[in-house]
């Protein structure tokens, strides 16, 4: 059986590469510009809207994620350009999920409700701590203060809000994060994303690692600590983690998201954007050129079509639908897997992660537990050995 990419749906990614200032955490292809032509990079995206729907037409499109670099610094009428431009050219799910990324220092009242005319039905707000000095040193420009009013003027916009918050920072403690998790709560928040601060490749904060200047972060026994109290009080609230590092209200799940661990198909549009695409057997691997002068170009000549593309062999494949799928709750469904497999879990391997607690089995599906999502590299590896 060959895996179909309906089981998770059909988005678009569109990547805004801008921001205002880089943070000294971050290794997305996001950069600083003093002036963005933003007619032209509508001109673009929808050059690139137009040739794709030619080669995947007749999809319905489940979700539109526009992310980055900083979205909200976008111009409403761009936003609503690319919605309207989807809209004529695939169908819609009815309730068609629409996110648009925002930063605190970056939203007004008004952007916002130009933003939901065009289209936009969720935002997901960087907010990324709720303590001054550990905003500065994330590099971050706002304040709490400035990310609570933030967050009351996205509630007035839109019914569906979440935000990010990084933990496991720098001198903090788990009491303190516990604080800070309640904090959160208490704003009629319906979706957390909460990640481990990760020090990464390529960044200011990596640079400074290696000059012994990034102090008081946790060892990794410290670092499990910070994911079981978050386990521990979002589910207390009725936020259950659907995700390794994502928690929400029934319902309100990113759909975006799930897509990608769900192996469904997107479309990645925008510079550095990565893509899924299914087409007929075979599935696609897509990436864009990261440098916004570079990707510009390319579309402008007409020549987005002949960038390379590769073919996910039936290992890859495989490899990806694992690594995506169990990070969920809900786990993977055994006949997908079977499909790429082309052989089930061996006995061996299930009798030794269900009796180490690991996964669940059930219902036509294997699912890590949240003990085996703490160990989740492991798990997949070991799922792995099972079906070679």
């Amino acid at each position: 059986m060959q895996e179909d990419w309906r089981d998770g749906g059909f988005g678009i990614y569109v990547h805004w590469p801008f921001c205002q200032s880089k943070c000294p955490y971050c290794d997305f292809n996001s950069h600083v510009a003093e002036r963005v032509d933003q007619s032209r990079w509508l001109t673009a995206y929808l050059a690139e809207l137009d040739r794709l729907a030619a080669e995947v037409p007749g999809r319905l499109v489940n979700a539109v994620f526009f992310g980055g670099g900083t979205p909200s610094l976008m111009q409403p009428d761009v936003v609503a350009g690319v919605l309207e431009r989807i809209r004529k050219l695939w169908p819609q799910a009815n309730d068609v999920e629409v996110t648009l990324e925002a930063n605190p220092g970056s939203i007004e009242a008004g952007r916002f409700r130009a933003y939901r005319e065009g289209g936009v039905n969720r935002v997901s707000m960087g907010m990324q701590a709720m303590r001054d000095e550990d905003l500065r040193r994330l590099g971050r420009m706002h304040r709490v203060a400035e990310a609570r009013a933030a967050f009351d003027i996205a509630r007035d916009c839109f019914d569906r809000v979440s935000f990010d918050l990084i933990y496991a920072r720098q001198d903090q403690s788990l009491a303190d994060w516990r604080a800070e998790l309640d904090e959160a709560l208490a704003m009629a928040v319906d979706h957390l994303s909460l990640y481990q601060l990760t020090v990464e490749e390529g960044t200011v904060f990596a640079e400074r690692f290696k000059r012994g200047q990034l102090r008081g972060l946790p060892d990794e026994d410290k670092a499990a600590d910070f994911y079981e109290v978050t386990q521990e009080v979002c589910g207390a609230a009725g936020m259950q983690a659907y995700e390794v590092s994502n928690h929400a209200r029934p319902g309100a799940e990113s759909r975006h998201n799930q897509v990608y661990w769900r192996s469904g198909d997107w479309l990645g549009i925008g510079p550095g954007a990565h893509g899924r695409l299914t087409l007929g057997s075979r599935r696609w691997t897509t990436e864009a050129p990261r440098a916004p002068g570079e990707w510009l170009a390319t579309v402008g000549r007409g020549l987005a079509g002949e960038l390379p593309r590769e073919a996910l062999t039936p290992g890859e494949r495989l490899d990806e639908f694992l690594i995506m799928g169990l990070r969920l709750s809900e786990g993977i469904a055994l006949d997908r897997m079977l499909g790429l497999a082309g052989k089930g879990l061996r006995a061996d391997i299930q009798a030794e992660l269900e009796s180490d607690g690991l996964i669940l089995m059930g219902n036509g599906r294997i699912a890590t537990t949240e003990r085996g999502r703490l160990v989740l590299n492991h798990v997949i590896r070991r799922i792995s050995e099972g079906l070679s």
